[in-house]
């Protein structure tokens, strides 16, 4: 054991670092070898527990010295490369570059935003509430029949409908947070409502139970017909672009008298006619009109006095217009093929 001892210092003393290739792996080598759990110091400890008693005091100096030496050479050794690692980790210019995608607004969340901004240059604040609604903010105070569609399980998720209560349902649309508006505000009134809405209908490319919406109440004194044509066209125009024009149409609403539909001016035919807008070169894009005289009673507004238009658009089909979407389901899918198409979109 004693000749084996000297033998392992000779050569603990003889290694240099020069002589490894892969300096870090070789040095680890080099301490596991001699100083692991099952290395070679370890080994001769367990031999020197047999050894007679008159050689354990001479041996066991030997094998600390070993020790001691193996153990001051791995830690010049590590003294040695831990530098060099942390220089080519920090400072080798030569290493690819790890590029980290960044993320970016949603499609849906970038169009809200850009009516949201068209609006407020115009006076209009947003105003937002509760996705689940009574049956009061979310259809009487707006004027609808008790037998009217909307009504029906078909449309709506009802959350609570029971005999003797009033239902509760998840909101159709956000016209009942102009309803609370007007409940609990004074004219003049000038909000914007977006939000997330929804209804009972299979989902398809063209239909979703899930959905946004942005409505638009304005109530004052003297408000007329042409002052919402004006807002109509100023919006489409900021939206679509300077050429875009605008056409209304007769409709019905049970919020709103007299009621319009609105289209604007084809924006990839330039109205022309083409596929997207089936030949006729419009684009229906929200419903508006005049809010009836019942709905500003309800809410606790004199209404010989004060009158207002509203008007409501889905955000789904004002972003397929404006980036020719497709596929409603598209929003929804978190594919990334497809979100990444908007990155450069602010």
């Amino acid at each position: 054991m004693k000749s084996l001892i000297h033998k392992y210092i000779q050569e603990i003393q003889d290694t240099h670092i020069e002589s490894f290739k892969d300096r870090a792996a070789e040095v680890e080598a080099f301490r596991i070898r001699f100083l692991g759990k099952k290395g070679l110091i370890a080994d001769m400890f367990e031999q020197f527990k047999s050894l007679p008693p008159d050689q354990k005091k001479e041996m066991g100096q030997l094998l600390n010295q070993l020790k001691t030496v193996a153990q001051a050479r791995i830690e010049e050794f590590k003294s040695f490369v831990e530098p060099l690692e942390e220089q080519s980790v920090h400072h080798d210019l030569t290493r690819p570059a790890d590029f980290v995608p960044m993320g970016s607004r949603h499609v849906l969340s970038v169009v809200m935003n850009e009516i949201t901004e068209i609006f407020s240059r115009i006076g209009f604040t947003v105003a937002e509430s509760v996705e689940i609604e009574d049956d009061w903010h979310l259809f009487s105070a707006l004027n609808f029949p008790p037998d009217h569609p909307a009504r029906d399980m078909q449309d709506t998720f009802f959350v609570e409908k029971e005999e003797g209560k009033q239902e509760v349902a998840l909101r159709t649309h956000t016209s009942s947070v102009q309803v609370r508006v007007m409940e609990h505000s004074q004219p003049p009134i000038r909000i914007i409502a977006p939000g997330r809405v929804f209804r009972n209908e299979a989902i398809s490319a063209r239909a979703h139970c899930i959905f946004h919406q942005v409505e638009a109440l304005y109530v004052d004194e003297k408000v007329s017909f042409s002052d919402l044509k004006q807002t109509l066209l100023y919006f489409a125009k900021e939206m679509f672009g300077e050429q875009t024009q605008i056409r209304l149409r007769p409709s019905y609403f049970p919020f709103t008298e007299p009621s319009a539909e609105m289209d604007i001016s084809c924006n990839i035919c330039g109205g022309h006619g083409c596929n997207i807008c089936k030949g006729t070169g419009w684009l229906e894009i929200l419903g508006c009109g005049m809010v009836d005289p019942n709905v500003l009673e309800s809410c606790g507004i004199d209404s010989k006095k004060y009158s207002g238009f509203a008007l409501g658009m889905g955000v789904e089909r004002m972003a397929m217009l404006k980036y020719q979407i497709r596929d409603l389901r598209l929003y929804f899918e978190n594919d990334l093929r497809f979100l990444s198409q908007f990155d450069n979109i602010v």
